[in-house]
């Protein structure tokens, strides 16, 4: 009976014993212990083995939100009132996202040049006025298309075409059908008083086409090209103006080239930050969001997440549908979003990773969050949100909420009541998100749509206040491999990445980008400091590279990239090739030149 207990610890007890009296026999107590040791940790060592092959695999089904661990302690609501966030990459992980932003060798919440630089759109004396060019009989009245940051785009240059064309200008019609659905006019959203007034040396304005004969004028429709030249607009919209004497151009969205004298470029500033005012109802409650802001902090975050509806590329069902991303949801999202392209036959099919790694999608929330953190913006920063609906839900916007807890909305800051008059419709709401997005201390985006083109160029006419694009491509392989590296390490290569990418003077090469995102033609150097601004190093090609001022261990061939990589993130007209020789497409690669729904979501 004993004998059996001494033995019922199993066929593994019976072995060591066994083997541990015949070490014993043979080399006595000392020497037996050191093989003892030996065979009782490969036993150890075996059953952690076995151990591993029996616990079942890490989910890869998991958007990548899901590596931000939420240390929670105390009430459940702990989550509003500030989280520290830490990145899991195995049991001993190195990369832990501090609370704080760190010290920094520069204010986060300035431009370091723009003091050197300001704002100038007046017209040169060789610019002939309204008065002495417009021509009699000939209206010119535009249909603009797409939601409140596209029509911006076609208002602006419509006045430039009706300069051109000698025309009186009719004010435009806004989209009321498309995608947005919102039936506002011109004059529910913008100040047309102001907007005739400001502009009358420029271009004569009316508010409707004047009758003729006792009847109303009607318009001939018609459409020009896409980036259609001055030229163009002379050869094939004139000679239809003085046969019908009225015009309406149709879809009116970027049908105005890039490329412009100087004089024309500075007429397209003149309407889009000064004639361009929204209507006081709109600027008083984008007053008081301001203020509600300010008021919690001396300085704010404004984020455009691409989920408002005015956006492109948005980071909304619809949009990850279009743009061919995938962020890591599993066979759910792969059938949510396909659900989704669907409903466009002429969708191609689309490589998710391909898309990310050229950087074509717009950062998730939760990496939105890490980069702002490695630019120095700890947790205590107030971040306000412009967005709509975003895919996923709160389940989405929880890591960024942890990494920045005081989190805004107009919707948190207001009252459903204050808002009831522009809820119901689309652009005024974009409005109100503008005003604030505008006023923000530095404006963040993570995509380069309508919005963030808009308000990039606005910001740097107004005193570059700093703006933060994404450098999507280098940022993507860095978020793929954030986990094999330290904090420290992460954050250094971010701010290394983002380096052009930050609202400083001269980032982008004049004539570079879009005018409205880099309205070069409108920005002057201060004569009196022009000596102080530091130069800039360029390769033999002429291409700008960096300012002489930034990190010393950039090597000429990583400077070189990353300018390839900024041209990557402009919107190139059509037909004109990059430095590299390949031609820069605005919309992604899945989409066929000629789809019209496709356009129109894309381009806003």
């Amino acid at each position: 009976m004993k004998r059996k207990k001494r033995e019922a610890g199993g066929p593994g007890h019976r072995l060591l014993r066994v083997a541990l009296l015949h070490r014993c026999r043979l080399h006595g107590p000392v020497t037996g212990l050191l093989p003892l040791i030996s065979a009782v940790s490969g036993c150890l060592l075996l059953c952690l083995a076995v151990l591993s092959l029996l616990s079942p695999p890490a989910s890869r089904g998991h958007r990548h939100i899901g590596l931000v661990r939420l240390s929670h302690s105390g009430s459940p609501d702990r989550l509003a009132h500030g989280l520290e966030a830490e990145l899991i990459s195995s049991p001993a992980a190195v990369f832990h996202v501090p609370s704080s932003g760190g010290s920094l060798s520069r204010d986060p919440w300035s431009s370091r040049l723009s003091d050197f630089f300001h704002g100038c759109s007046n017209a040169s004396s060789g610019f002939l006025t309204a008065d002495k060019k417009t021509q009699a009989n000939r209206y010119l009245s535009i249909a603009t298309s797409g939601g409140l940051n596209q029509q911006r785009t076609g208002i602006t240059d419509a006045v430039v075409a009706a300069y051109i064309l000698n025309a009186t200008l009719v004010v435009p019609k806004l989209d009321q059908k498309s995608f947005w659905k919102d039936a506002s006019n011109f004059n529910e959203i913008f100040d047309v008083d102001w907007f005739i007034q400001f502009l009358s040396k420029d271009v004569e304005i009316l508010k409707q086409i004047p009758m003729k004969g006792g009847k109303v004028l009607t318009p001939h429709t018609m459409r020009v090209p896409r980036k259609c030249t001055p030229k163009c607009y002379l050869s094939r919209v004139l000679p239809v103006l003085n046969k019908k004497h009225a015009v309406q151009l149709t879809k009116f969205d970027y049908r105005l080239s890039n490329r412009l004298d100087k004089d024309l470029q500075k007429l397209r500033c003149r309407v889009n930050y000064h004639a361009l005012k929204f209507t006081d109802s709109i600027r008083e409650m984008g007053k008081t969001l301001v203020e509600r802001m300010k008021s919690r902090s001396n300085h704010f975050i404004a984020l455009h997440l691409s989920g408002n509806v005015m956006s492109s590329c948005r980071f909304e069902p619809d949009m990850l549908a279009f743009s061919g991303c995938y962020y890591g949801g599993g066979e759910k999202e792969r059938q949510e979003l396909g659900a989704i392209r669907k409903r466009w036959k002429t969708l191609h099919t689309s490589n998710p990773d391909k898309e990310r790694r050229h950087g074509r999608c717009p950062l998730t929330p939760e990496e939105v969050g890490l980069m702002l953190r490695a630019l120095g913006f700890g947790s205590d920063v107030h971040l306000y949100v412009a967005s709509g609906e975003v895919y996923g839900g709160e389940e989405t916007l929880a890591p960024l909420k942890a990494l920045f807890p005081n989190f805004h909305s107009k919707e948190s800051i207001a009252t459903k009541a204050e808002l009831a008059s522009f809820s119901s419709y689309s652009s005024r709401m974009a409005a109100l998100d503008f005003i604030v997005c505008d006023e923000s201390s530095v404006f963040v985006t993570n995509n380069n749509g309508n919005m963030a083109r808009m308000l990039a160029g606005r910001r740097r006419y107004f005193g570059h206040k700093p703006t933060i694009r994404p450098n999507a491509k280098k940022l993507y392989k860095l978020f793929m491999n954030r986990t094999s590296m330290t904090w420290e390490e992460f954050a250094s290569r971010v701010r290394t990445h983002q380096i052009g990418f930050m609202g400083e003077p001269n980032e982008v090469r004049p004539g570079r980008g879009e005018f409205h995102e880099n309205p070069s033609a409108c920005i002057c150097e201060n004569q009196e400091t022009k000596d102080l601004v530091p130069p800039r190093n360029t390769l033999d090609s002429g291409r700008v590279i960096k300012y002489v001022n930034s990190p010393a261990n950039n090597t000429a061939d990583q400077a070189a990239e990353d300018d390839q990589d900024l041209s990557d993130t402009e919107y190139i007209e059509n037909g004109i090739n990059n430095p590299a020789g390949r031609q820069w497409h605005p919309l992604p690669d899945f989409l066929k030149p000629e789809q019209p729904e496709l356009l129109e979501l894309f381009s806003d």
